[in-house]
């Protein structure tokens, strides 16, 4: 592959959680040393779209003119489906030789539902391996106004039920929608669960980490009859490695893979048209004052 990649991520307040996505961005680059690969954040880093797209613009003109832009992004919501694309258009006007390609976010499959097993084998053996059917499981995800993201956690939920012998895995959030992670720890004690394993459905560290941090201490302290553990976010496990590389290959055209090459979003009529019924109302402030703090 010749493509100029713009690996997009999230970016944070948290300035480790930046730091994390561009050791994540040099170890793949070592994996694909033919590649060359750029490096933007959507919000709160020195690099942003704009900038991000302009770069990986000029180095793509002194070669294969094409710009794959990759989101390192879990689930879809507004700054994929609506913020990401609107700024490629802006790119495309101003830079007409280019062809820039949006690949599809990482999304909720096979892999993601490998790390979120073997999270869940970690806590358990740090919990020393109790009893599956009196051990609650909580995947705890961002949070969304776009029902569809929020569904993507839920449906990693249901298929890790399935390769499981847990009874009671649930979702919760950290913000935006609900139900919040106290509600679900509270639900699960009251089901006579002894032990509680929180996955967090995140990529990086972050601001929103660090409160999960915060949450779980004052939860164990809660109720100290019931043994709580939280695992680790995915972000440097080698599927997350792979389904990117996945991403960007079919967003190029590999023929070896078959699944749509572009992102749902990318050239919507809806979107293009401008039309607000297909908005999907994820702005950078909430009227919940205690979901203003993002990743």
């Amino acid at each position: 592959m010749n493509s100029t990649v713009l690996l997009v991520g999230h970016g944070s307040r948290f300035v480790e959680g930046n730091r994390e996505i561009e050791q994540f961005a040099a170890n793949w680059r070592e994996q694909h040393p033919n590649w060359h690969i750029e490096t933007c954040f959507i919000e709160f880093a020195e690099v942003l779209l704009d900038a991000g797209l302009d770069n990986a613009a000029r180095h793509a003109n002194d070669n294969s003119k094409k710009v794959i832009v990759a989101p390192l992004i879990l689930n879809a919501a507004g700054h994929v489906k609506m913020e990401i694309p609107e700024f490629i258009e802006q790119a495309r006007l101003r830079h007409p030789d280019i062809e820039f390609v949006y690949a599809r976010h990482l999304g909720a499959d096979e892999a993601v539902l490998t790390i979120l097993n073997r999270n869940l084998r970690r806590v358990m053996s740090t919990l020393d391996m109790p009893d599956p059917k009196t051990t609650g499981v909580i995947i705890l995800g961002r949070g969304s106004s776009d029902r569809i993201a929020n569904g993507e956690v839920a449906k990693m939920a249901r298929w890790l039920y399935e390769e499981s012998d847990h009874e009671h895995i649930d979702i919760a959030f950290t913000g935006i929608t609900f139900p919040r992670l106290e509600q679900v720890v509270r639900q699960q004690v009251a089901l006579g669960m002894t032990q509680i394993a929180i996955l967090p459905y995140y990529l990086f560290t972050g601001t929103l980490i660090e409160r999960i941090k915060h949450q779980v201490a004052r939860l164990q302290s809660q109720y100290p009859q019931t043994a709580i553990e939280c695992g680790a976010y995915f972000g440097f496990e080698r599927e997350i490695y792979e389904l990117l590389t996945k991403r960007v290959l079919q967003a190029d055209g590999d023929p070896d893979e078959t699944e749509t090459a572009m992102m749902e979003c990318d050239g919507c009529r809806y979107r293009a048209a401008g039309n607000h019924e297909h908005e999907h109302h994820h702005h950078h402030s909430h009227t919940d004052i205690s979901d203003k703090v993002t990743a």
